[in-house]
């Protein structure tokens, strides 16, 4: 019998040792990364420490990121302003309603792409494609005169069925795709029930598909949030314009209110960066879903 090696004398392996090589790529990965981050995060930094500035701070030379002068004078103008607080009300308006009748059209639609074969099918599917190649900038005069002809214009229905316009494609698409990878034989177990396809739909679907309602929502609430021509186009009194208008509305003609600019575009910027951080796991698990299958 041959004796047992005394684990004392077992020579431990030796550690691997990352290639000098590889440790260079590794560092300037992350000093490119730093310095990208750093990039990004400078004009955001710039417009918050500028919204507690005056006007005089704002320019003076040289620069600098903080003053003495540090003042919410800014924010408690615009939040003491009845109509620049219209103005916010006005955005959530329309952004939810887009928001919420985008995500309940498209639902629907994507689950008769998905799960049916119809005559017309794939005409539909290359219409709701080339919808998403049209610059919206095409259509403004168009919509102008439609809105008008329908006495929508300067209404929240106007500006909502013309946001919709815009968002359902790229909904119907992300959806249809999420939609694809889900098994058909939930469909099917849910009719050996007796239930019919919407109980399919709402019932057993739409719960297992949070992550890409979620990813679909985000992006739709931020188009309707962040939009500015139609905005402007479809809208003429103060008690209709949304958030990016009344910032715009900030640029007098001799002088602009560069502080409040700023910080009402920081108050704006509050509810889409609320939702990344809530919803943040839910958005990225949404769109790698609906990005596999089409």
């Amino acid at each position: 019998m041959t004796a047992l090696a005394d684990p004392a004398i077992i020579a431990e392996p030796a550690p691997t040792r990352v290639p000098p090589k590889h440790t260079g790529k590794k560092v300037a990965l992350i000093v490119t990364l730093f310095l990208g981050g750093c990039f990004s995060a400078l004009p955001v930094l710039w417009m918050l420490a500028s919204s507690f500035k005056s006007n005089s701070e704002i320019f003076a030379f040289p620069p600098r990121l903080v003053t003495p002068g540090f003042s919410f004078d800014a924010y408690t103008t615009i939040l003491t302003d009845p109509v620049k607080l219209r103005f916010f009300a006005n955005s959530y308006v329309v952004a939810l309603s887009v928001t919420l009748l985008t995500l309940v059209v498209a639902v629907h639609a994507a689950y008769a792409f998905s799960r049916y074969e119809f005559r017309g099918k794939r005409i539909i599917n290359v219409v709701v494609v080339s919808v998403q190649a049209v610059p919206p900038i095409t259509l403004l005069i168009p919509y102008f005169g439609l809105m008008v002809g329908l006495r929508l214009y300067n209404t929240y229905q106007g500006l909502i069925l013309t946001y919709m316009v815009f968002t359902l494609p790229y909904a119907i698409i992300m959806m249809t795709g999420y939609f694809n990878t889900l098994p058909k034989e939930l469909d099917e177990a849910v009719k050996v029930d007796g239930a019919g396809p919407m109980t399919a739909l709402w019932r057993i679907l739409v719960p297992i598909s949070v992550p890409g309602l979620v990813s679909v929502g985000v992006y739709t609430f931020m188009i309707a949030w962040n939009e500015f021509l139609f905005a402007l186009t479809l809208t003429r009194t103060e008690d209709m314009r949304t958030v990016p208008i009344g910032i715009q509305l900030l640029m007098g003609q001799h002088s602009y209110e560069w502080n409040e600019m700023m910080a009402m575009s920081i108050l704006g910027c509050v509810p889409v960066l609320l939702l990344f951080l809530f919803f943040q796991r839910y958005f990225i698990g949404g769109m790698t879903a609906g990005a596999v299958k089409i």
